[in-house]
C-alpha cells in the first residue's frame, strides 16, 4: 500500500469527523455555501449554491474522497513531496488543507516545519490554526490536535 493510499483514509475519517454531514447546503463559517462533508466545490467544477438539492452520505463521500484525493493531496504532495513516505503526517496534512486551502499551507511556517521533518515544530504552529473571526473556536483546536497526533 503507497502512503496516499494509507492516507487518504485517514484524512477522509478526520474530515468527516471535523466536518460533519449536511445533506442540504448551508452557509459555513467562512460565508460559502456548503453540504455533503464541507463541499464548496462540486466534482463537476461548479460551486455549490444555496438552491442545489439535498444528497446522500454517500454522494458525499464520494465527492470529499475525489477531493481529498485530487486536490488536497496533490497540493500537499507538491508542496511537501517528503510527505510520500510519511503517510501518518501526509493525512494531517490533508485535512489541514482542506479546512484552511493549499494556498494556506504552501505560505506557512507550518509546510517549513514539516519540510525539516521538526515535527515538535509542527505540533507548535498547527496550534496556531485555531481562529475563526479571531476567536478561538473549540472544534479547531480539537481538530488541530487531532492532526498533530498523526505526527
Amino acid at each position: 500500500m503507497s502512503a496516499l493510499d494509507e492516507a487518504i483514509p485517514l484524512a477522509a475519517d478526520l474530515c468527516r469527523h471535523f466536518e460533519g454531514f449536511r445533506s442540504k447546503p448551508y452557509i459555513c463559517p467562512a460565508g460559502y455555501p456548503t453540504i455533503g462533508y464541507g463541499t464548496v466545490w462540486k466534482p463537476d467544477g461548479t460551486k455549490v449554491t444555496m438552491d442545489h438539492p439535498p444528497i446522500s452520505r454517500e454522494v458525499a463521500n464520494d465527492w470529499l474522497m475525489r477531493e481529498l484525493r485530487g486536490t488536497y493531496a496533490a497540493g500537499v504532495l507538491k508542496a511537501s513531496p517528503g510527505l510520500v513516505s510519511n503517510p501518518r503526517a501526509l493525512a494531517a496534512m490533508i485535512d489541514f488543507t482542506y479546512n484552511l486551502g493549499v494556498g494556506r499551507y504552501r505560505a506557512s511556517t507550518l509546510r517549513r516545519r514539516v519540510d525539516a521533518q521538526d515535527w515538535e515544530g509542527a505540533k507548535d504552529q498547527l496550534s496556531r490554526w485555531v481562529r475563526g473571526g479571531g476567536i478561538v473556536l473549540p472544534g479547531l483546536v480539537r481538530r488541530r490536535k487531532a492532526e498533530a497526533a498523526l505526527f
